[in-house]
């Protein structure tokens, strides 16, 4: 009977070492006027390159069942602002991380009554129609929007999720080796599961909103927009909210953090601004 428990209490520290060596410091972006300098943790398991082929998979995946509904650009003047807005601030990517100005962006307007949006892993962008006809944002507060996501990309923070997620699922699965039973980290499933399902952490969300400002300043909108955006988010669908709050979680001092860092880069709008 004690066997078992003497035999856990030698291989979890061998397992702690081995999941603790496959990770590594890492600095994704430039900090920006914004000042985001967190250092993140990626999992040796899962790479950059790995993730970005499997997240564009899934994209044509996605992309080819929307174009058999009809669901893909159906309204070729809504795809066209948002590609439009999506370019310029993407021109503004290299502030953040040169090689990202490289990536092979895509985006598209997916026909949804979901009030979302996302970016992929290697700038795989998707807006649903359910954002611009029920929050009816701006221009600038669909950069917002869109800059929130883009940073999101910049940052790898689906990267980092999912390391976090392939690291417990590979304790799992040592722990599983010893007990007999049969536990699987599978690459695909893990990025679903992050994507559109699992809620982004408090300093992930920080960070895109803060990126995301910095990012429409540049590109000429007007960084206060972000303010508006997520009260018009906040107030959308009653008392249960938008689909894009149940992975972008929301508190009180998210409109401060915003006004804030909207205020810093402001210089930055106005001068970007003037024709």
């Amino acid at each position: 009977m004690k066997l078992f428990p003497r035999m856990l209490r030698r291989i979890l520290p061998m397992a702690l070492a081995v999941l603790l060596g496959a990770c590594a410091q890492v600095q994704t972006t430039q900090s920006g006027l914004v000042g985001v300098d967190r250092t993140q943790y990626m999992s040796s398991l899962v790479s950059e390159a790995e993730l970005e082929r499997e997240a564009s998979s899934q994209y044509q995946a996605l992309l080819a069942e929307a174009r058999a509904k009809k669901a893909l650009d159906a309204d070729a003047g809504q795809a066209r602002r948002v590609q439009a807005i999506t370019r310029r601030l993407i021109q503004q990517a290299g502030v953040f991380r040169q090689d990202a100005l490289h990536w092979n962006w895509e985006t598209h307007v997916l026909s949804s009554g979901e009030v979302n949006a996302w970016c992929m892993p290697g700038g795989k962008i998707a807006v649903y129609t359910g954002l611009l006809e029920k929050i009816k944002p701006t221009d600038a507060e669909l950069a917002a929007v869109l800059g929130h996501e883009i940073a999101h990309a910049l940052r790898e923070h689906a990267r980092e999720q999912v390391s976090r997620q392939m690291a417990a699922q590979m304790g799992i699965s040592i722990l599983a080796a010893v007990t007999g039973s049969q536990a699987t980290a599978d690459l695909g499933s893990t990025l679903s599961q992050v994507m559109f399902t699992l809620p982004n952490s408090r300093s992930n969300e920080t960070e895109a909103d803060r990126i995301g400002v910095e990012l429409a300043a540049r590109a000429g909108y007007d960084p206060r927009a972000a303010v508006t955006l997520w009260q018009k988010m906040a107030r959308a669908g009653g008392g249960g909210g938008p689909e894009f709050l149940s992975t972008h979680p929301s508190s009180g001092s998210r409109i401060a953090d915003l006004e804030r860092v909207s205020a810093t880069v402001l210089p930055v709008y106005q001068k970007a601004a003037k024709p």
